[in-house]
This record gives C-alpha cells, structure tokens and sequence, in this order.
C-alpha cells in the first residue's frame, strides 16, 4: 500500500555515500609480462608518478637465472573527497628465464595467498577491520613483435583465468600501423575463443543509463584488447604540453585515441572498478572459497598454505585465548584503577561513624 508524505529514507543513499567516502576504497592492480613491455611506463603513466624509480636495470645475462618477484607500491588518492587505497603488484623476472614453468607458479601462489588469508581473516572473530588485498584486476601485457599469442602467454591465461580478472594490453602499439594494430586484435580475441581463455568481460549497462555513457563504454568494449602507447617524457606540441614519444618523422601523444587506447584503459578502470572487484568477490573468490571449503570437509590439506581442519580449529582457539587475555587484563586495570579512591571515601565515612 502507498504511503503519502515523506518519512526519511530519501537520504539514505548520500549517509551511504558518506560513510563508504570516508572509509574509502581498496583495489589491486597486478601488471604481468616480460620484460621491456613498458610495464612501469603504464603503470607510472596511470598514476602520474615516478614508482619505479629506484629499480635497477639488470644486464641481459643475467635476466636468464632470474626468478619472477612480487613487488608492491602502496598509493593513497584523494579525488573530491573519496579516498581510494590502490596497491599495484608487479612481477619482474616473468618469462625472462629459459625455464619459464616456475614464472606461473609463483604468480599463482601469490594470488592464492590472498585468497586464503582473506578466508581466514573473514572467518576469524574480529571481522569488522578486514583489508582486501586480493587481486581485482590483472593487466597482462602482450609483445607487438609476434603474430598473435606466444606459448608462455596461452600457457599463463589458461592457467589463471579462473582465478583473477583478465585484462589484456597490447604493449608498444608505436611499432605497429594502425591496420597492424587492428589486425593484431582480431587474431588475439580468436586465440582466446580457441584456447578457451575467459578474459573479464564488460557487463552490459543498465537500461537507465544515459546515451553518452552507452556510446562511450561500447567504444571500450570494441577496444579490447587495449594497445597502448606509454611515455612518461612532456613534450611540447603547438604550444601546449603533452605526454609522448619524439620521433625523427613526428610525435605521438600518448592520449591521442587514433593511436593509442591509453584514455579507453584508463576510462575503463575508473567506470568499472566496482565490476572488477565485484567479479573477484561473487565469482572468483567463491570459487576459491567452495573449493577449499570442500576440501576441508574432506579433512585434507589444502592450497599452499597447508591448513587442515584440524589446524583451522586451533587457530580459532588461539584467537579467543588471546581475545580473552586482553579482556582479563582491562579487567584488572580497571579493578586496580577504580577501588583505591572507593576505599578511601569509605574508611573516611567509617572513621566518622565510630566518632559520632
């Protein structure tokens, strides 16, 4: 039955608003690919920063003993008022090795670990300060140079596609034509219908979204894979200052859409953040969380971390043991705090009583 007059909760979505703006927001990049892709070029570029620049280059005998590491850079952006924790994991020495097997292994590791100490964190009493470090969105940057996908990269998507939001960057599209570039895109999306690699898919915009906003986010999804054009260098061109590569034939902007889909990536990562870390959470991470609940049931050990059942019941014995120490321990800080000045006020009246 239809209420007339207004009761209050209009407002509810702005509270809403206010209190998650004020909390702010975690996400997580992984940027995955070899080396010289121009990986930290993007990822400085995105960010308006210098993150990498304490990293050393290592010479090229030495890249083949490299084993693959997990660097993170932590940024906190403030953007009218809304505060947005972003972490970006980064994987030098990925398929520099002439043995590359152990480059999925330990990208894989990594983001089971996040997975699992998100179960553990989610499962443990104090639940209400959880931080999601879990990966939302895994930028995985394909070389120019090839006629397609190369082995490692069909080897790795099919491996990790079940487990993290696939997003794939043609890197340096300066040394490809515009047709080449094209046509570049049309092979990869056919090797990933032909190797069954499921990439994160745009969802559909909703039935009340504006036309501007329907047009600009069917250029994106007709963008993917994204080419990209990175360059940290300012230039200047007819008098104002860009951001581009210098060449003895010209310059090229690196935000100029004819050339480069850097605005459409970037476009993308603001409109459809929640989607990635909505997909992670509901789809990726349930996945994960069935399976290991699963296993656990089953009384074996699972994932890298080994935790049995058995193991998972003495860690959550362990967290009320000490969540009841510290309970015993304000108790007797507030015992020994409050009496004294309790038993003084009644000595006082006693001695005045046995006066009288």
């Amino acid at each position: 039955m239809p209420i007339g007059g207004e009761i209050g909760f209009a407002t509810l979505p702005e509270h809403v608003h206010r209190k998650s703006a004020k909390k702010g927001f975690d996400f997580t990049i992984m940027v995955v690919g070899e080396s010289g892709l121009g990986k930290s070029t993007l990822i400085n570029c995105l960010f308006l920063g210098d993150l990498y620049k304490d990293r050393k280059i290592l010479p090229v005998d030495k890249l083949l003993d490299r084993t693959v590491m997990i660097e993170k850079k932590q940024l906190d952006i403030i953007e009218k008022g809304i505060k947005l924790r972003v972490t970006i994991v980064d994987t030098p020495g990925f398929g520099d090795a002439l043995n590359t097997s152990g480059s999925f292994q330990i990208v894989e590791n990594h983001i089971d670990s996040q997975f699992n100490q998100y179960f553990k964190d989610e499962s443990g009493l104090n639940r209400k300060n959880i931080v999601d470090n879990r990966i939302h969105c895994c930028l995985y940057f394909i070389s120019p140079f090839g006629r397609g996908l190369s082995q490692l990269d069909i080897q790795f998507m099919k491996r990790l596609h079940t487990k993290v939001n696939l997003v794939p960057v043609i890197a340096k599209a300066d040394s490809l034509t515009v047709s080449e570039v094209t046509l570049l895109k049309k092979r990869i999306l056919k090797e990933f219908e032909e190797n069954n690699i499921n990439i994160f898919k745009i969802p559909e915009c909703d039935s009340d979204e504006d036309e501007l906003y329907r047009i600009k986010d069917k250029e994106i999804r007709e963008s993917i894979p994204f080419a990209i054009i990175g360059s940290t260098n300012s230039i200047d061109l007819n008098g104002r200052r860009i951001r581009g590569r210098e060449y003895p034939w010209g310059i090229v902007d690196i935000q100029d859409e004819r050339y480069s889909d850097f605005i459409k990536l970037r476009t993308f990562l603001s409109l459809h953040m929640q989607d990635l870390k909505d997909t992670t959470s509901d789809v990726l991470y349930e996945n994960y969380r069935s399976n290991y609940l699963a296993q656990l049931n089953g009384r074996t050990e699972i994932d890298s971390s080994g935790l049995s059942a058995d193991r998972l019941l003495q860690i959550k014995q362990e967290e009320i043991r000490r969540m009841q120490e510290q309970l015993n321990l304000m108790q007797e800080q507030l015992r020994q705090s409050r009496p004294v000045s309790t038993a003084h006020s009644m000595n006082d009246l006693l001695d005045d009583t046995n006066a009288d």
